[in-house]
């Protein structure tokens, strides 16, 4: 059996002039952030994860990661620390680019040994716009991260929702669901907060199964600055190493489990 050649193409294009012109991305000004973290130290935060290690403690080796990492990315971003009991606290309110003065901060940590009930986040978000407003002075960005650890009571706040003058995201440490947890409302709830008065694009992780390494590569994803993010719901980072490897649609079970449904 004979294969014949192929008959060439007579089929001529027309050349089409550029007319779009290319794209360009406007200049803007990098803003260093001034971070104000604020840990929840409801008796929720000492319980026992694996390795023997309360959420407390697996909370300040987060945040600790997050601040060297910041500070080598950058070491003109600054930070401030706060705690959440029934309402807000500062614990070190002076901003800080020490990693040092960090450390000593975080370190001082301690949960309280009763459940604190609802927390309210009014008194936050009020020290969260007057900081705002001199950190915007200086030229630099604020954002708030909130690390919550409460699997029944939601949070609750009187703030307009015409007030967005700085960017929230959230980590949720919760227990799984139960008959007197409710993790799924707490994480609606939360959902819902940070649409309510986050600036830029803010994200909210959650983390139910009790594991460290899902707490630091969720921190890892915070690293990334308000004004330089995609859509959340955008956010398929880091990738399945399953799904990379045997080409499947559907991605590993990651370690923060199930339970919750993201939006």
């Amino acid at each position: 059996m004979e294969i014949s050649a192929p008959i060439p193409s007579t089929t001529t294009f027309a050349t089409v002039s550029p007319t779009v012109p290319p794209y360009s991305l406007p200049p803007g000004r990098f803003m260093n952030e001034d971070i104000l973290f604020c840990v929840d130290i409801d008796v929720e935060s000492k319980t026992e994860l694996k390795l023997m290690n309360t959420r407390l403690d697996v909370m300040k080796h987060a945040i600790l990661f997050f601040v060297n990492a910041k500070h080598s990315i950058c070491p003109d971003h600054r930070f401030c620390f706060s705690i959440l009991s029934e309402t807000f606290s500062w614990l070190r309110k002076e901003f800080t680019n020490d990693v040092n003065l960090a450390a000593k901060a975080i370190r001082s940590l301690t949960a309280f040994d009763r459940s604190c009930g609802s927390a309210d986040l009014t008194s936050l978000f009020q020290v969260a716009k007057q900081e705002s407003i001199k950190s915007h002075a200086d030229g630099r960005l604020f954002r708030v991260i909130l690390i919550y650890c409460r699997s029944s009571a939601q949070p609750v706040h009187r703030w307009p929702v015409s007030e967005k003058a700085f960017t929230m995201d959230v980590l949720y440490l919760h227990d799984k669901p139960g008959p007197e947890n409710c993790p799924q409302k707490v994480f609606d709830s939360l959902l819902d907060v940070v649409e309510h008065v986050s600036q830029y694009e803010g994200y909210v992780f959650e983390n139910g199964q009790g594991s460290p390494r899902a707490l630091f590569r969720q921190m890892c994803l915070l690293l990334c600055h308000p004004m330089q993010r995609c859509l959340q719901e955008d956010l398929d980072i880091p990738k399945s190493i399953i799904k990379k490897t045997s080409g499947s649609t559907e991605g590993a079970i990651g370690d923060e489990g199930k339970q919750i449904q993201t939006r």
